[in-house]
């Protein structure tokens, strides 16, 4: 059941808002251009249009002239997955900064991981960073809101529930049933990793109450073409700031298609940020 809800938007939209009364951004749905346009007017533009099935932001963008929407809704539907051909309008959302708050449903009850901020272009993450800094009241909320989900969602293991936090505002935007991309900070921020916990919790093993982060960062790196033959150079230099590297060995690449993460600590996230971000740098793919 959290598989096929939280895979189709409309689905996990219709939970979270519906249902369970979570705060979320204005929305409708369309299956038509026709039906778009309306939307655009309910929700107001800017607005996104996002598929309803697709994946690592694949056929999503950002509408800010209604010339745009015919576009847009093209590009959704060149890029979505499924035998549906029907996508989501949302009120685009002018938050301060976004988050990923782990959350892990095991047999003791329910953990957080502390809040992991990322930044986001054509609708897939380029960096991420652990701890974020956020208010008390925010965290409360966020916490609150992924648990009333994840308990409805049901299961054992790890859940990546995502936020817009405007102000004091939080608003509940995606989920995933599973180890989550922004996480994989998690690498070398936490004794335990989000992998280490999702195992915990499907076998039934203690998952600690209270998880602890130290300040590190991730930074994607990236392919800029397709090929079925590519070779990596640089990665000594990327490791001589103290940066670790992990390749994903994917067999095929293709214009922005995420090949590996480069992992960085620091006294603080914004000099994490900064060695992570330098180590991908220096990363190069060759195709051949």
């Amino acid at each position: 059941r959290a598989a096929q809800l939280t895979m189709n938007r409309d689905a996990i939209r219709d939970l979270a808002a519906s249902e369970l009364g979570l705060v979320t951004s204005k929305y409708r749905y369309a299956k038509n251009l026709e039906e778009v346009q309306a939307a655009a007017q309910h929700t107001g533009l800017p607005c996104v249009i996002k598929p309803v099935m697709s994946s690592s932001g694949k056929g999503q963008s950002t509408v800010r002239e209604e010339a745009q929407l015919e576009e847009a809704w093209a590009y959704a539907c060149a890029n979505m997955r499924g035998d549906r051909q029907r996508v989501i309008v949302e009120q685009f959302v002018d938050f301060d900064y976004e988050i990923t708050l782990l959350t892990t449903r095991h047999k003791d009850g329910i953990s957080f991981c502390p809040p992991i901020g990322h930044r986001q272009e054509r609708g897939d993450y380029q960096e991420s960073w652990q701890p974020t800094p956020m208010t008390d009241a925010a965290i409360t909320k966020a916490q609150e809101m992924a648990r009333t989900v994840v308990d409805d969602l049901g299961g054992y293991g790890l859940f990546g529930v995502e936020f817009f936090v405007k102000g004091e505002e939080v608003i509940f935007s995606e989920l995933s049933p599973r180890p989550h991309d922004t996480g994989m900070v998690t690498l070398v921020s936490q004794n335990l990793t989000e992998f280490d916990l999702h195992a915990r919790a499907v076998m039934g093993l203690p998952v600690p109450e209270t998880i602890r982060a130290r300040p590190a960062a991730s930074a994607v790196i990236l392919a800029d073409q397709e090929s079925d033959q590519v070779s990596y150079d640089g990665l000594a230099e990327a490791m001589e700031n103290g940066a670790d590297i992990r390749i994903f060995a994917k067999p095929v690449t293709r214009p922005y298609r995420r090949m590996g993460v480069a992992l960085a600590t620091a006294g603080d996230t914004d000099e994490a940020r900064r060695l992570a971000m330098e180590a991908a740098g220096k990363v190069t793919l060759t195709y051949s």
